[in-house]
């Protein structure tokens, strides 16, 4: 039984890490402006000058997201962050279904935190 803890967390903890490294880099080339940012966000109908806000409510959803203390905080944070995407993208009618692409990462967030988190598993008694 302790092997099957022992394996989910790491599972959780890998996936959690890619997680983390994905948010840290989106919200990093909001931040300085990168150009391909900018052209993401200007093609969604949104105004050049919000990337810098955005980039730094990531950030700071993904530092508290990133420590095990505050994690459940910094995931709220992001799923808000991640449906104000959704509801953009969609918005836009971007062709095809970019607008999933917020919904999985939402979904793998949760899923890595659960896998982590011993609290998270006896609210959520899913897997034992």
């Amino acid at each position: 039984m302790e092997n099957k803890k022992k394996i989910s967390w790491w599972i959780g903890t890998i996936l959690k890490a890619l997680i983390v490294l994905f948010f840290l880099f989106d919200s990093i080339t909001k931040i300085i402006k990168h150009p391909k940012s900018v052209e993401g966000t200007v093609k969604l109908g949104l105004p050049e000058d919000c990337l810098v806000p955005l980039g730094l409510y990531l950030l700071f959803g993904t530092l508290l997201y990133m420590y095990n203390k505050t994690s459940i905080l910094g995931g709220v944070f992001i799923t808000a962050y991640l449906g104000g995407a959704v509801a953009v993208t969609y918005e836009a009618q971007q062709p095809g279904h970019s607008y999933m692409f917020a919904i999985v990462f939402a979904v793998l967030m949760w899923g890595a935190e659960f896998l982590r988190n011993e609290k998270m598993r006896t609210v959520l008694p899913i897997i034992k």
